[in-house]
């Protein structure tokens, strides 16, 4: 595939990242690099308390594509996010955990997924043809429960809703607005209004590897009525808006053709 002219954007919220934030960012850049993909990383410093913001400045003086911005909004990893897609100048932006968990090759896989077409590029941890190193049990038996009821509740055929580690174009985060979310529950804000409005998406597998050093910032009690109260809404939105806020067109694949498409792209 001949290199393209557009450009990838990174956002990267991050708290108190300071032992990871540097080798995240720095991989990714060498990565995207590696495939010709012009990119910018941006790293949202959510209010953090350690050297996380310095960590980048000196990491940008090898790759100036690296920029870190303050979240000037409330606490909050979803603040933290808005403030990332609100700062954000790129064709596309890929949302990256700063912990080093998610696999800089899948972002690649992801944009060549938009390359060819695809409003959105979503990923699945849990299938043969990914890696997944110490998810913690309960912490899985969770996310196993919660994936599951929103699969059902939707009719998708897709096990990884929950998960921030996603990619879209700039028409399909456009699309979603306003976004509610303030907290992690817009992990699934994101990707379920996308696709209740029409924008086409497939899904690929992608890796997860435990951080290194310090604890995940989602508490468990994030699980609940935060989390219900976004997926009633994108549920109301699908049964009652009667497509109000559907796109009229996708500019690639047909989405009859691309939602709930799974397999490997460009791996």
């Amino acid at each position: 595939m001949p290199p393209s002219d557009r450009t990838l954007s990174v956002v990267i919220p991050a708290y108190n990242e300071q032992e990871h934030i540097a080798a995240t960012v720095t991989q990714i850049a060498e990565r995207l690099t590696g495939a010709s993909i012009v990119f910018e990383i941006v790293v949202v410093d959510d209010h953090s308390v350690d050297g996380t913001a310095a960590e980048v400045t000196r990491a940008a003086i090898a790759w100036p594509a690296i920029r870190s911005i303050p979240n000037l909004r409330a606490p909050g990893f979803g603040n933290a996010i808005h403030t990332g897609l609100d700062a954000y100048q790129g064709d596309a932006v890929c949302i990256v955990m700063a912990d080093a968990s998610d696999d800089p090759a899948d972002i690649v896989t992801y944009w060549q997924a938009l390359e060819r077409g695809y409003d959105c590029a979503f990923g699945t941890r849990f299938t043969r043809e990914a890696t997944v190193v110490d998810y913690p049990p309960l912490k899985l038996a969770l996310n196993r429960v919660a994936n599951s009821f929103v699969a059902l509740l939707f009719g998708l055929r897709y096990n990884d809703v929950t998960n921030a580690f996603k990619c879209y174009r700039r028409e399909a985060i456009d699309g979603v607005r306003p976004i509610l979310s303030h907290h992690f529950n817009i992990t699934v804000e994101l990707p379920l209004k996308a696709i209740v409005r029409g924008f086409s998406w497939t899904v690929v597998p992608t890796n997860w590897y435990n951080r290194r050093y310090g604890t995940s910032k989602l508490k468990i009690k994030e699980m609940g009525s935060r989390y219900l109260f976004i997926v009633l809404y994108a549920l109301l939105e699908k049964w009652l808006s009667r497509g109000d806020y559907r796109r009229s067109a996708a500019p690639g694949p047909s989405p009859s053709n691309a939602r709930g498409t799974r397999g490997t792209i460009g791996r």
